[in-house]
């Protein structure tokens, strides 16, 4: 009978090495650390959300570019291009995360954007939701 393997980062198993930098920036020396692959790849797609086009230094098109696109009259269509913009970026800079559900939704009366997304991690079977709310 065959099983499937579960690949464990060597870094997961230090439980006192840091792998990443969690935000947000609030710890008691400015900085929290993730000791675990799954934080430290959800910090770096909440960073991804966060970040605009050209405003990291030596990667000027990583970031989602969303907030461009939030002061754009909101509606169905408008939705449908930042799913398809931030899931081909995700795919081009997270590779071993596989998204399993992707929702864009706005609520125009309160100038609310929300980005849920369900993933899992290549080869660990860590399954893992991220909810961001974006306001204009």
């Amino acid at each position: 009978m065959a099983f499937q393997v579960q690949k464990i980062y060597p870094l997961d198993l230090e439980t006192s090495t840091a792998i990443g930098v969690n935000l947000p920036f609030s710890g008691d020396a400015v900085f929290n650390s993730t000791y675990l692959t799954k934080d430290a790849i959800k910090a770096n797609l909440v960073n991804y959300f966060l970040t605009n086009k050209g405003e990291r230094y030596l990667n000027p098109n990583f970031g989602s570019d969303i907030r461009k696109l939030l002061f754009e009259n909101i509606d169905q269509n408008t939705l449908e291009d930042i799913k398809e913009i931030v899931i081909g970026d995700l795919k081009n800079y997270f590779p071993r995360v596989n998204i399993t559900t992707f929702e864009v939704t706005s609520d125009p009366d309160t100038y609310l954007v929300r980005f849920y997304m369900k993933y899992i991690i290549t080869d660990t079977n860590i399954q893992d939701e991220l909810l961001i709310n974006i306001e204009q």
